[in-house]
């Protein structure tokens, strides 16, 4: 990797910045003085240091957002919001991106990475990673809808969806659920129920497998997945490999 590339990335400015940076001396790899912004390192054995502070590399960064339901689940769109740009800049120069999508009024459990096997296999219905989704219900959900949800649902196009987990928290007029799905049609979930005659009023996405949406973030707070969360992700997309 270039230098001038590797430092920019790690957030000490712009390419241009960067190579100003360089020019001026400051920079050092394997504490010999470098000033080449074509200069190629290797940042897993380089040591590369910045006005005598070592430069710590990252390739891959993973975040927990809990999503609000005023923004798109895209990387950038010239008329909305997008969870990208509630991003703190040295998370930005990674150039993240959301993994799979929730609608712009779905609230909830969103991944944010710059790791595209990962979000790849995250999102792939082979994989069978159940997306848990708690929703309310503008009509009563029944014992029938259970049974026509863990069969399959027809969608208005004529696809089928694959087997659903539905359980009913309260049937009324008014009803609220958790579905568990494993596949990301788009607007599945509402689809879904408008398939039986009813209407989604709230979205939420809870879990993804067994990840759960940290309680203690605010909506539009994101924090980086801890170890044992990432370890757990790398192990369920790798099932069935």
């Amino acid at each position: 990797m270039r230098i001038d590339k590797l430092l920019a990335n790690m957030g000490y400015g712009t390419r241009k910045e960067v190579k100003n940076l360089l020019k001026s001396g400051g920079v050092r790899v394997n504490n010999e003085p470098e000033k080449s912004p074509k200069t190629h390192v290797d940042p897993e054995k380089d040591v590369v240091t910045v006005m005598g502070e070592t430069v710590e590399y990252r390739k891959y960064i993973y975040l927990m957002l809990n999503k609000p339901g005023d923004l798109l689940s895209a990387t950038e769109d010239p008329h909305d919001m997008t969870v990208i740009d509630i991003l703190q800049p040295e998370d930005q120069i990674f150039e993240p991106f959301p993994v799979g999508r929730l609608d712009k009024d779905t609230e909830g459990l969103l991944l944010i990475t710059n790791d595209g096997q990962l979000a790849h296999r995250l999102t792939s219905p082979k994989k069978d990673i159940g997306k848990t989704y708690y929703a309310t219900i503008d009509g009563k959900v029944s014992e029938e809808d259970v049974t026509a949800f863990s069969k399959g649902i027809e969608l208005d196009d004529g696809y089928v969806t694959k087997p659903a987990e539905l359980e009913i928290l309260k049937s009324n007029d008014i009803s609220e659920i958790e579905l568990t799905i494993t596949e990301g049609k788009f607007h599945q979930v509402k689809r879904m129920f408008e398939a039986v005659g009813k209407r989604v009023t709230y979205l939420k996405r809870l879990k993804i497998g067994e990840l759960h949406l940290d309680e203690e973030l605010e909506l539009g707070e994101y924090r980086e997945l801890g170890d044992d969360e990432l370890d757990y992700l790398l192990t369920i997309t790798k099932l069935n490999d």
